[in-house]
């Protein structure tokens, strides 16, 4: 007689500790899991990456980019509290497991999904919405909450025990610190610590983007990480570099027909002009550039690379409160 067949999962994966006991919890009943992350300029894989590792699981890569600028510009079930799509951020996860598992032979997709434990995306309604809307909905499974929930096909056909799946439910966070102890499980993400858009300042700089960039691209949302942000009067806006680390990002960033003013001699920011900007744009990026640097209210002298072209300007700092009508978030 032949060996059983491996039952294989495809498993998604944040690095936040429901994720990791999913994934524990399939891999103590011989289920072969791999983990599945998913990037965005929202969201990075960073986390995921130490949870695989930690876990000794496989973890795939895939970008969702494109998926994620449709919805920060209208999510169909709405918004968090801040800019998080969630529902509809869930639901395109899910369904792009789904299709993954479908072509690479996987037997059911999995998440670490507790019933209960966020009042407005893991409430039964949101998580029979996101399971509906994926299109996999019978091959969802979700070990933590599973024993409050219908029956999914892989626990119909035996694939998984059911009776050693779990029922957890709600906010408290006890039962998975024991079970983490229980699997020895001691480095773990906090719930959305790895993404912007619950972050309010953040929020608040994708929404001004949105809102006077309706055709926003994912650089533009990119460089919403990046310094200080300023509308200018004009409409362009201009990035300015808060350390060394935020100068040397915003250099690289730079585009070579954009505009960057380098404050080399005097100690001070990098800044950058988004798409280059009229004179008036210039001269006042150069002010901004001077305002935020070391000079103690001299004039600075800086390096400026315009349209490909490289040379010097000078500028005069203002004080900062004249620009705080033109700055962005935080």
């Amino acid at each position: 007689m032949g060996e059983s067949r491996k039952v294989r999962a495809l498993s998604l994966l944040s690095g936040g500790l429901d994720s990791l006991l999913a994934v524990k919890v399939l891999q103590g009943q011989g289920v072969e899991v791999v983990g599945i992350s998913f990037v965005s300029p929202f969201f990075g894989s960073a986390n995921a990456e130490k949870g695989a590792a930690e876990l000794g699981c496989e973890l795939m890569v895939v970008d969702i980019t494109e998926e994620m600028m449709g919805l920060v510009k209208g999510a169909p079930h709405g918004f968090g509290k801040q800019m998080n799509p969630c529902i509809d951020c869930h639901t395109l996860m899910v369904r792009k497991a789904g299709e993954i598992m479908r072509e690479r032979g996987f037997d059911f997709i999995a998440t670490g999904e507790v019933l209960g434990e966020r009042p407005m995306s893991q409430n039964r309604q949101s998580l029979d919405t996101v399971a509906r809307g994926s299109g996999f909905e019978d091959l969802l499974l979700r070990p933590l909450s599973a024993k409050l929930l219908p029956p999914t096909r892989p626990e119909r056909e035996g694939l998984v025990d059911r009776d050693r799946l779990l029922a957890i439910e709600g906010r408290s966070r006890k039962p998975q610190i024991e079970l983490a102890e229980k699997y020895g499980i001691k480095s773990y993400v906090q719930p959305a610590g790895g993404c912007l858009l619950t972050d309010p300042a953040f929020s608040r700089r994708l929404r001004e983007l949105l809102k006077n960039e309706p055709d926003a691209t994912a650089r533009d949302a990119g460089l919403l990480h990046l310094g200080r942000h300023f509308r200018l009067p004009s409409g362009a806006k201009a990035i300015v570099g808060r350390d060394e680390r935020d100068n040397g990002r915003i250099a690289e960033a730079a585009l070579p027909e954009e505009t960057l003013i380098v404050s080399d001699i005097t100690p001070g920011p990098t800044t950058l002009l988004v798409g280059g900007g009229s004179d008036e744009d210039v001269k006042l990026a150069a002010e901004l550039c001077a305002t935020y640097s070391d000079s103690g209210g001299e004039e600075v002298d800086m390096a400026i690379r315009r349209r490909g072209e490289e040379g010097r300007v000078s500028a005069r700092p203002r004080p900062r409160e004249e620009f705080k009508k033109f700055k962005i978030g935080g």
